[in-house]
């Protein structure tokens, strides 16, 4: 499998839904293990690089990073 366009920051989706209802993830490490906090009830996880590319559904498109970078 290839490197995945992943960024720290970016928020996806991957295939099964987390015990809280949720299956919206926003990545905060990268690396041999891909750090995760879920959206819903703020729970932080680490999954092994393949296991979350197995698991990855969708990377969502950002929203409003540009107008972040240009203020500062």
């Amino acid at each position: 499998m290839g490197i995945l366009p992943v960024k720290i920051g970016d928020v996806v989706v991957l295939r099964k839904p987390h015990a809280c209802g949720a299956n919206r993830w926003r990545v905060v490490r990268l690396g041999a293990d891909v750090g995760l906090v879920c959206l819903h009830c703020g729970r932080r996880v680490l999954l092994a690089r393949d296991e979350f590319e197995r698991r990855l559904r969708q990377l969502l498109p950002e929203e409003g990073r540009d107008d972040e970078a240009g203020r500062a």
